[in-house]
């Protein structure tokens, strides 16, 4: 089923040491659960990377119905934003030349630069209509949720074995889909979530050997499966690394601050508004977070030649869990109160309590005997 992915260019695994200001940024929105809607600018310098990222989502810019598909998406993006807001979307913006060009000019790497804004402008919402027809596919797609989860859980395990061709210390890659049991579970303990907010059916657990481990096998991921775009907003939980320190860590990582989209203290104003697992123990430790994984549905659609659809999208975004910690602290989430089964036994205490509040039958109270009368 793997036949008609675009073919990604091979890449060595970049340590933290090689990283510079792109891939902090991307890291970075993983590590806080953010969304691209917030930057100002992407990091493209060549054809070749926007290229290479375009294969990542899927997207062949040497197959016609590809570019024509993604031309679709373009134009609607420029009609919105002319509708909308009034936008004026200069021409080599609203009908480059080459898809590629809208990256570059919305990266600053082609001339003139003064396209950059409006080019950031029209991708962001580019992404957000990407989103909206790659769920609305599945929707229209004979495609069961349990044929979807294979054919991610194909799709990322062939990432796990590229993994360890690489040699990055993966001691453990493995996958699982929550059993129905588990969401009533979780949508009775959590009272915002409804069926559509259950982002973890299918999850993946990536286990390192240190972690110093954690960051590169984080950004190869970036590389060979999820776009750094795709990361579902406001769905992470990282409780391993917090980002400022990341930067006296590594203090490469310092000359860059003053380029970040976001000031630095950022993640610490968010934390205080956002509340953690509160099924947690004290000392657990994970970066957990939620992401779309783009799958290409040709499988289930007419050849491109002869798809007579007004939409023609074959790009379906599979929704899926990844939780990655270096093994030392995987050992110590299974000690204790942070252990699995007391997590699940605090999430069954609060399903008890809210499923019985107030209809607990009190226990009669004795009657008094009344007197017979005289």
């Amino acid at each position: 089923m793997l036949k008609h992915q675009p073919v990604l260019p091979d890449l060595p695994v970049r340590t933290v040491q090689e990283m510079g200001l792109k891939e902090l940024e991307r890291i970075r929105l993983i590590l806080r659960g953010g969304s691209v809607i917030e930057w100002r600018r992407l990091h493209f310098k060549t054809w070749d990377e926007v290229d290479r990222f375009l294969r990542l989502c899927q997207i062949d810019a040497t197959r016609p119905h590809d570019v024509e598909w993604v031309r679709t998406v373009l134009s609607d993006a420029v009609e919105y934003l002319r509708k909308i807001f009034d936008y004026r979307v200069a021409a080599p913006v609203a009908d480059p030349d080459e898809i590629h060009d809208l990256f570059l000019y919305a990266s600053g790497a082609k001339e003139p630069k003064k396209y950059r804004k409006i080019a950031c402008i029209v991708l962001k919402v580019m992404h957000v209509i990407q989103h909206i027809e790659g769920r609305d596919l599945l929707f229209k797609l004979a495609v069961s949720e349990a044929e979807l989860a294979q054919l991610v859980t194909e799709k990322v395990m062939a990432v796990a074995e590229e993994m360890k061709a690489k040699a990055l210390p993966v001691v453990e890659f493995s996958d699982s889909i929550k059993t129905r049991e588990s969401i009533i579970t979780k949508l009775i303990a959590k009272r915002e979530s409804v069926a559509a907010q259950i982002y973890d059916r299918t999850r993946f657990r990536i286990i390192v050997k240190d972690r110093k481990d954690v960051l590169p096998a984080l950004y190869f991921l970036t590389q060979r499966l999820v776009p750094f775009n795709f990361v579902v907003p406001t769905q992470t939980e990282n409780s391993l690394f917090n980002f400022k320190n990341l930067l006296t860590e590594y203090p490469h990582f310092g000359r860059y601050a003053k380029d970040l989209h976001l000031d630095l203290d950022y993640e610490d104003r968010e934390e205080r508004r956002r509340p953690g697992n509160k099924f947690s123990g004290s000392s657990y430790r994970i970066l957990n977070f939620v992401a779309d994984v783009p799958i290409r549905l040709d499988a289930y659609l007419p050849p491109a030649e002869k798809d007579n659809r007004s939409r023609k999208g074959r790009i379906a975004l599979a929704m899926c869990e990844f939780q990655i910690a270096d093994e030392s602290q995987a050992s110590a989430n299974e000690l204790g109160e942070n252990s699995h089964e007391r997590y699940k036994q605090r999430q069954r205490d609060v399903v008890l309590k809210r499923l019985s509040r107030g209809l607990v039958v009190p226990r009669r109270a004795k009657r008094k005997k009344t007197p017979a009368p005289p």
